[in-house]
Formats: structure tokens, sequence, C-alpha cells
């Protein structure tokens, strides 16, 4: 959660010093701010996946162990 955080708040500073750019900057430094959230929300997401598989394949060895 701390990395979403952080790309959100490097997104709202992001805009705030667009301010004084052109506005065809500004456009593409938003979408790549966006851009880059949206792949920390999927990195993010795939590495719970990650996790979760290796819960699971743990459990099974321990399982298999016994």
């Amino acid at each position: 959660m701390k990395k979403i955080a952080v790309v959100f708040a490097s997104a709202g500073l992001l805009a705030l010093a667009a301010c004084g750019s052109k506005p065809e900057e500004a456009a593409n430094n938003a979408a790549n701010v966006v851009d880059n959230a949206a792949n920390a929300v999927e990195n993010a997401a795939a590495n719970v996946a990650n996790v979760a598989d290796n819960a699971a394949n743990t459990a099974e060895n321990a399982a298999n162990a016994m």
C-alpha cells in the first residue's frame, strides 16, 4: 500500500509542477503519471498473486513431507 500512496502523491506533485508548463506537456505528463500508477497497481496485484501461489506451494510441500 505504501508504494501506491507514493505513486499517487507523486502524481499530485507532478500536477502542481505542470502548472507553469505548456498544456500539451502537462497533458503528456499527466498521461505518463496515470500509466505509471496503473503499472504500479498491476505489479502489486501480481505480487499478491505470487505470494498466494508461494503459500499454496509451501503448504503442499509441507503436506507431502508428512
